[in-house]
């Protein structure tokens, strides 16, 4: 059986029309926002579905409970598991990851003289790896929701999130002040069963290449 890891919300709904693409038809629950299903079968005998947060895909594949997923680069980048291996672009789930901070601070606040910040985020891997390149030291609060809320209630003066349409950092009396990565999903790939199933691994990169492709 080949498992494929996919990412609950935003991402799944531009994921689903590329599955039918390469020929999966998951059952009906699959399209059941409603239903509490993880695993669901597929018009394919030997292929499944599970359905996890878009953090677990990499972890599910990277110690091969999944054989193929579908992350974002944010979280490769995060984890940065040696047994993943990504070598193809999806061109969907579209997004930056930035830092952010209050409007009234913006106004004086001069990044460039930063020396130590405090940041929420649930990327303080990357972080961390951003400020020191920059020569700032970063002490990171790890939070994995709910992010913008630390600067009003005096947790953090910054944030380190994904930024989409930036709605939700404007409803929330914050703007971008850096923006670190580009963010897109990636077909992701456990190296192990790459190597002992060439054949069946690699054709399904292939189906996702030609799909991308005809999608592009």
């Amino acid at each position: 059986m080949i498992v494929l890891a996919v990412p609950k919300g935003r991402i799944l709904d531009e994921l689903r029309p590329l599955l039918r693409a390469v020929g999966i038809e998951p059952e009906a629950a699959f399209d059941d926002d409603e239903s509490r299903q993880l695993r669901f079968k597929t018009n394919l005998p030997s292929l499944e579905i599970i359905r996890v947060r878009s953090f677990d895909v990499a972890t599910f594949v990277a110690f091969g409970a999944a054989q193929l997923g579908v992350a974002g680069n944010d979280v490769l980048m995060e984890f940065d598991y040696g047994d993943l291996y990504a070598p193809l672009d999806l061109g969907i789930g579209a997004c930056r990851l930035s830092v952010a901070e209050p409007s009234d601070l913006s106004q004086s606040d001069d990044p460039s003289r930063w020396s130590h910040v405090r940041v929420a985020t649930k990327y303080p891997n990357i972080t961390r790896k951003h400020f020191a390149a920059r020569g700032v030291t970063a002490e990171c609060v790890k939070l994995n929701g709910a992010i913008e809320l630390a600067p009003s209630l005096g947790l953090c003066q910054r944030i380190v999130d994904l930024v989409s349409s930036g709605r939700t950092l404007k409803d929330n009396n914050m703007v971008e002040v850096e923006r670190i990565a580009d963010v897109t999903s990636r077909l992701i790939v456990n190296r192990t069963a790459l190597k002992t199933r060439p054949e069946e691994i690699g054709g399904w990169v292939e189906r996702f290449r030609e799909a991308t492709a005809r999608n592009a």
